[in-house]
């Protein structure tokens, strides 16, 4: 794939014009101002320009075009790595709006899941992957079940994925060699870590500290010691959670609680943090934790504002998340950046925190470093080619003053034309402006999730529906 006279974002998020890029075999194989064969540059803006070989992969044509402050109309940005999310959930959208956190899991999202099975999951994780590519979105952190399935869906639509199995326990003890959730999450990191050409990695997960035992922390934390796996959990995401488990251990928060049991010894991914404290942000960068902002999910349950520009003065990597479809209700990443960056400012009532090149560097880089995809995130040679092209001619990225805030506070999917995820295209705006899913087939998708969704009501208790 070529691209030639581009600009392109660069890892500190400044700008870079007239820029020549190509990949090969997933990789950003040249960045230059100059054109690899060392002849002039050729004054266009997109692929396939002057001499180049025409490109194979169903991009869109890329047309020349003049934007203020640019040399071209056409801008290459790392893609979005989604932090924390669960896919399969988008057969729950919409589904229990306008409730009470506790009453809307207990009373709509947990019956719901009770009827789910692994081809529902398949199809619907299909669904989730088609709508990430259109919002720019080309790897996601997983916690689930039925990964199996959920791995299959990313297999197959070229995504990248990091997956864990959600696991939680209540009952007084814990064997493992018959519970079958810890078996699976064992099973499932043995079979599947960094294999798919490093596309696919397994984390291990805890629900969260609230829905485990002692013998479940000492069980993950002692397979994380095994396997020196990362640990995905959901801690502190609401005031409720966070002071009672502090109200059970003596004081101590979620996270000190994790640390304590050694499950963060090998790192890990702590989503939303909305009531952590100072020391939990001090537990997080001793322990190499990232802290997932989920910011839309957090405002619409009503959970609160993360204070995320705490962990930021700690020295913590700070990622983004959408969280999943239930709670959100979409995987739209220029939105999360937003927000991310506007809610800080509400919580402090300070508009000078989280600037918009540190929302970028949560959004791209920091969600790559949580995935451990360190080879991720940058338009560099020797970087993997995960990247949007934008269209720099969009009406809500004009004028040009600093194209960082641009996108932050502007941006919108809409103006992203092709989404690529190591070196193949997975998404691309048509000419006629559609969207086009090489890699999944969306019409399906559609249609087997609505299938599933109304053989789940049926089967529901009215009560549930």
């Amino acid at each position: 794939m070529k691209f030639s006279n581009v600009s392109v974002l660069n890892a500190d998020f400044s700008v870079s014009k007239g820029i020549y890029v190509e990949t090969e075999g997933g990789v950003i194989s040249y960045v230059s101002d100059q054109p690899p064969d060392g002849s002039p540059a050729v004054a266009c803006a997109g692929m396939d320009c002057g001499s180049a070989p025409r490109v194979t992969s169903g991009a869109p044509a890329m047309t020349s075009g003049s934007v203020p402050g640019v040399t071209s109309s056409r801008l290459i940005m790392p893609a979005f790595y989604n932090a924390h999310t669960h896919s399969p959930m988008t057969l729950l959208r919409g589904y229990g709006e306008n409730m009470v956190l506790q009453d809307w899991l207990e009373k709509k999202v947990f019956p719901f899941e009770d009827q789910l099975t692994g081809a529902d999951c398949y199809h619907a994780a299909l669904l989730a992957m088609a709508e990430s590519f259109s919002h720019g979105i080309v790897s996601s952190s997983e916690q689930y079940f039925f990964c199996e399935d959920i791995l299959r869906a990313a297999i197959e639509s070229g995504a990248k994925m990091n997956i864990s199995r959600g696991i939680s326990h209540f009952d007084g003890s814990l064997d493992r060699s018959r519970y079958r959730p810890y078996l699976e999450s064992k099973k499932l990191y043995y079979d599947n870590h960094d294999t798919q050409n490093g596309r696919i990695r397994v984390d291990l997960a805890l629900h969260a500290e609230y829905t485990a035992t002692p013998a479940l922390l000492e069980a993950i934390a002692d397979l994380s010691h095994e396997t020196e796996a990362p640990v995905h959990t959901h801690i502190s995401e609401t005031k409720k959670e966070h002071e009672e488990c502090k109200a059970r251990h003596g004081g101590l928060t979620p996270a000190a609680v994790m640390a304590k049991a050694g499950v963060w010894d090998f790192g890990g991914l702590a989503a939303h943090c909305v009531w952590a404290e100072e020391a939990d942000a001090e537990i997080f960068a001793e322990k190499g934790v990232t802290a997932v902002s989920c910011p839309a999910s957090n405002m619409k349950l009503a959970s609160g504002i993360a204070p995320m520009p705490l962990f930021l003065d700690k020295g913590v990597n700070v990622a983004l998340g959408t969280d999943g479809t239930a709670s959100n209700n979409s995987l739209n990443f220029f939105e999360e950046l937003k927000l991310f960056s506007i809610a800080a400012k509400v919580r402090y009532g300070d508009p000078t925190l989280i600037t918009a090149k540190q929302a970028l560097y949560a959004a791209t880089q920091a969600g790559a470093l949580a995935q451990g995809r360190e080879n991720c995130g940058r338009i560099e040679q020797g970087a993997r080619a995960d990247f949007l092209v934008l269209d720099l001619a969009s009406p809500s990225l004009n004028p040009v003053y600093e194209l960082a805030d641009n996108l932050v506070y502007a941006g919108s999917s809409r103006d992203i034309l092709l989404t690529v995820c190591d070196g193949k295209v997975v998404y691309k705006r048509g000419e006629d402006g559609t969207a086009e899913f090489p890699t999944v087939d969306l019409e399906r998708a559609i249609f087997e999730v609505t299938r599933a969704q109304r053989r789940i009501l049926g089967a529901l208790p009215e009560e549930n529906r």
